[in-house]
């Protein structure tokens, strides 16, 4: 059976994608080294293609490509995975399948570079460099196979996660990546429709840039964080848009310029209306129109608020109204961009007294609110030309509780916090991970021992009892419960022969580099008093558990220990 030309095409890019993704080259340099430094000493100076094929098998390796890589019915681009996400029964995970490209060519067309759906809206985002990253300015440029330090770009959208290859540290940083974010909205039944440009206009979640530092030791640094509106691809006429993005520093220095990223955004498929002025002015009613200008005027910095009432003849309507910080009351008719101040008549006011006369076609309103709150009027008349907009006099204007504000918007509408990620199950194991980092330490407190001309003799029962210990402190840690306590001291009595006396030093850590680790215990003199214990019958122990949690956050609990014969 022969496939046609464009699924043969997509058939190779899926292997060649997974190939890649396993990192087969790699392996096959590393065993062909290998088999070559074995066969040195029967005379074998080449490999064979046989040969190598036969290592392959022989390792396994064959057989894990073709157990992992699936053919399905489903389309292609259902089985695009995007990197650093992984699913897990108790953590969230991304509910649609997005697509990172792992090969960057911008000159590429979007549709040959990755299967997507032709019935489903995507936005290509592309990272075309970064510069201006002066804190490397110095940086010397990595020799082949040298370690070095890394950036690495991670970016969340729309409960999507992406991140980028790791890329050596430089002033000029090599990040070119391209990401394909899936479009979609959050209704019930919506997942699957095709997004138009007043639909994305509501999708308000931001694309969140995090570029993370990676030093020579493995230990990470945040270099900056940024929220990108990716909405202002809308408005472009051709679909594209290409600009700089300035990434500021944290902390300290928050206002201190971090770097500049390249960023292109392309809408697919393009969009057959754009949101220009055309279309806004043709599409909505009166109530639309009266949303949108007090979105825009509060997001100017002004005091907006949408007003419900009617106009001449009775007809419902609304406009918007600002305050100003005078007191002046101005409204906004937004179908006709006309505006009109607002001067209030006293009704009290003597017959013979100068009255402002009415200037705006306004005649009764109801209440008004903006996007904090929202206010009933309770004037004697709710004619316009007789309403004060005093909102802070309760006799007035009536306003509503936070509660019951609450009580009927979404919970994402109230507030001005970025929406969470979701997030990624841990992958180190912490079983292996703390026999590592106690094999590291029992090394570590030799060698210092040893540079003091002192013996190690390790306790391996009183290393056990410690376990106990270092989980009960865990969990006191992130309940405020404390347990075990008891059962620990007596463990360590029944361990401890009379005469003998015990000394324990924990400690805790949110890293898992051993040497930084004894470092900083070294700097206690409890804890270097244990470590360099001289004595009769002196016995040391050690302890460490790792505790992993989602986004492979760690806390590591360490306790030394050592107990000796007391001499008086």
């Amino acid at each position: 059976m022969s496939l046609p030309s464009e699924k043969a095409s997509e058939l190779k890019q899926r292997i060649h994608n997974h190939l890649l993704k396993m990192d087969i080259h790699g392996k096959i340099r590393e065993l062909i080294a290998e088999t070559l430094g074995e066969d040195q000493g029967s005379g074998h100076r080449s490999l064979s293609e046989a040969d190598v094929l036969r290592v392959l098998q022989r390792r396994g390796i064959i057989d894990d490509v073709m157990k992992d890589l699936h053919f399905t019915q489903a389309p292609l681009h259902h089985t695009d995975v995007v990197q650093g996400t992984a699913p897990d029964a108790g953590l969230k995970p991304p509910p649609k399948p997005t697509t990172h490209f792992g090969v960057f060519n911008p000159d590429v067309p979007l549709h040959m570079k990755t299967n997507v759906d032709p019935s489903r809206r995507y936005l290509h985002l592309q990272v075309l460099g970064g510069k201006a990253f002066l804190e490397h300015l110095q940086e010397p440029e990595p020799l082949p196979g040298q370690v070095c330090s890394t950036f690495k770009l991670y970016l969340h959208f729309h409960n999507q996660r992406f991140h980028s290859k790791p890329v050596p540290c430089a002033c000029e940083p090599d990040l070119r990546e391209g990401f394909l974010l899936e479009m979609h909205k959050d209704g019930l039944g919506d997942g699957s429709k095709m997004v138009d440009a007043t639909d994305m206009l509501s999708i308000c979640d931001p694309v969140h840039f995090v570029l993370i530092k990676t030093d020579t030791s493995g230990e990470t640094t945040l270099v900056s964080s940024y929220f990108l509106d990716w909405r202002i691809v809308l408005s472009s006429p051709s679909g594209k848009t290409c600009f700089a993005v300035e990434l500021m520093g944290v902390g300290s220095e928050c206002k201190v310029p971090a770097g500049v990223l390249t960023v292109s955004l392309e809408l697919y498929p393009p969009l057959s209306k754009h949101l220009n002025s055309d279309v806004i002015s043709t599409q909505g009613d009166c109530e639309d129109h009266a949303a949108l200008l007090c979105s825009l005027l509060l997001g100017f910095g002004l005091d907006a608020y949408m007003c419900v009432g009617t106009k001449a003849k009775g007809v419902s309507h609304a406009w918007v109204l600002t305050r100003g910080t005078d007191g002046t009351i101005t409204f906004w008719e937004s179908l006709t961009a006309h505006r009109y101040l607002h001067r209030a008549v006293d009704p009290d006011a003597p017959p013979l007294a100068l009255q402002p006369k009415p200037s705006s076609p306004y005649r009764t309103v109801g209440c008004v609110f903006n996007h904090q709150s929202f206010l009933a009027n309770c004037q004697p008349s709710d004619a316009v030309e007789l309403c004060v907009f005093d909102f802070q006099n309760p006799s007035r204007w009536k306003a509503m509780s936070e509660e019951a504000l609450k009580s009927v918007c979404a919970p994402a509408s109230n507030t001005s916090l970025p929406p969470l990620p979701p997030l990624c199950a841990p992958s180190v194991d912490p079983a292996a991970a703390s026999n590592q980092l106690e094999l590291e330490m029992r090394y570590l407190v030799s060698e210092h021992r040893k540079d003091l001309d002192l013996a190690t003799v390790w306790d391996d029962h009183l290393s056990y009892l410690l376990s106990s210990a270092l989980s009960a402190y865990e969990t006191e840690r992130c309940t405020g419960v404390s347990c075990g306590n008891e059962e620990f001291q007596d463990a360590v009595r029944r361990a401890v022969p009379d005469g003998h006396t015990f000394k324990g030093f924990p400690i805790h850590f949110l890293h898992r580099n051993a040497r930084r680790a004894f470092a900083t215990c070294l700097r206690s003199p409890f804890c270097e008093e244990i470590v360099s214990c001289r004595g009769d019958h002196v016995r040391l122990a050690v302890r460490v558990r790792v505790f992993v949690y989602p986004e492979n956050a760690f806390a590591v609990w360490l306790m030394f220990a050592c107990k000796y014969r007391s001499v008086l």
